[in-house]
């Protein structure tokens, strides 16, 4: 299976005259093999308006789209031979599980014998044989959900699209969920194109994601490279739980350092033989202002000062069993509130730890984990990245297409 999307934009009329609302904005993406694809992203993001224009349920204002080679614009959404998976399974409730799995089929047209027989390899991958004879009203949610993807897998389609599966059920079943579709996935030879706002599903299941804000790509990549090197500041604090800790700072070349300067004047010296690749703009000696970011992992609590260590005073520590999250603050002794501190800081350890309010530790941070941004309106990525490749001189394994090929298409 071969999928291309080019400069594939989804506009919307607004309720001004001539107003416009761009809910997609030039999306391209290239798959031509069995991968698990992840939208991921903020409600409102674009990811299942662009999953509903490759299923041809709503038009596509601008662009390309292409199956093995056909361009789709215009085939209907039956001739297109994808299976859907909604949020709310969709099942019909007066109909067996069995019923609901045949009945597309027998629209189809397709020979009593097939139909078992599809039917009965779906439910054996599904483990729901037991649930063939049952109607939805008697199954769990989890259940449901099994169904309706037996439904979608009984029709053999060359691309599988699931919207947001998992939403309706509780914490535990999601998990139990997320392992069995990536089971499914691997058990069948078709890419799977999966929407969800929830960046630990992406992580956990995708081969590659792609990250989306305001229906503008922000970046597509592998898991790893996501989160080792993130493209902006918005892609860095989407993806990591807790979210990443983010300080406007002043960065200065001295000799072979790196000078940061952090909140409440704490300076932080970098070799930069630790640090990827600066762009030649901020080592040029002077000042620059840019953006730091931390993940909580990457903060360690020490039990001593030296000169790599910023103490912090403590506000809320929680205990999560296999994990402790330490709220603190750069700013000693002043009461202020977390949400509107830009000198607080969440600290993860693998430790059962409890720390009191407004207790002062020390703290080191991972140097060669640090992340610099532009302090400006697009917040990039400070470091240098060739070729799309990534900072660490590896190329990530996509194929996405080139600008070549999108300006050729635009023509």
């Amino acid at each position: 299976m071969e999928l291309k999307l080019i400069n594939v934009s989804k506009i919307y009329k607004g309720k001004k005259k001539n107003e416009e609302v761009v809910a997609v904005k030039d999306f391209n993406l290239s798959i031509n093999k069995k991968e698990f694809v992840v939208f991921v992203g903020p409600s409102g993001c674009g990811k299942s308006t662009t999953l509903r224009m490759i299923a041809g349920l709503e038009d596509i204002s601008k662009g390309e789209l292409y199956m093995d080679g056909e361009l789709m614009n215009k085939v209907e959404p039956k001739f297109r031979n994808v299976a859907m998976v909604f949020q709310n399974y969709a099942l019909y409730p007066h109909m067996t599980a069995y019923q609901n799995m045949a009945f597309g089929l027998k629209n189809m047209h397709i020979a009593k014998d097939e139909i078992d027989k599809r039917i009965n390899q779906a439910v054996k991958i599904l483990d729901i044989e037991h649930l063939l004879h049952r109607k939805p009203k008697a199954m769990s949610g989890g259940e449901r959900q099994r169904v309706a993807l037996g439904r979608a897998i009984v029709r053999t389609p060359r691309l599988f699209l699931l919207d947001e599966p998992l939403s309706n059920l509780d914490a535990k079943l999601r998990a139990q969920m997320r392992v069995e579709i990536t089971k499914l996935y691997e058990k069948l030879d078709t890419p799977f194109i999966y929407v969800t706002h929830d960046q630990v599903e992406a992580m956990t299941m995708g081969t590659i994601i792609v990250v989306m804000r305001k229906g503008i790509i922000q970046q597509i990549d592998r898991p790893e490279a996501l989160y080792d090197f993130p493209k902006n500041r918005f892609v860095a604090g989407f993806i990591g739980t807790p979210q990443m800790n983010f300080y406007e700072v002043t960065i200065k070349k001295i000799r072979q350092s790196l000078q940061i300067v952090l909140p409440e004047n704490n300076v932080l010296l970098v070799a930069l033989k630790d640090l990827k690749k600066i762009k030649d703009k901020y080592l040029d000696g002077q000042e620059h202002k840019a953006i730091l970011g931390i993940r909580p992992e990457h903060i360690q609590i020490v039990e001593s000062a030296d000169k790599d260590t910023f103490q912090v005073e403590t506000s809320i520590c929680e205990n999560l069993g296999s994990e402790t999250l330490v709220y603190a603050d750069f700013a000693l002794g002043k009461d202020l509130n977390i949400r509107e501190s830009t000198s607080s800081i969440v600290i993860k350890r693998y430790e059962r730890d409890v720390f009191l309010a407004k207790q002062k530790i020390f703290i080191k941070f991972g140097k060669k984990k640090i992340h610099l941004f532009s302090n400006d309106e697009k917040e990039e990525t400070i470091y240098k990245t060739e070729d799309g490749e990534t900072s660490n001189n590896n190329k990530p394994s996509l194929n996405v297409l080139s600008e070549e090929v999108i300006e050729e298409s635009s023509k």
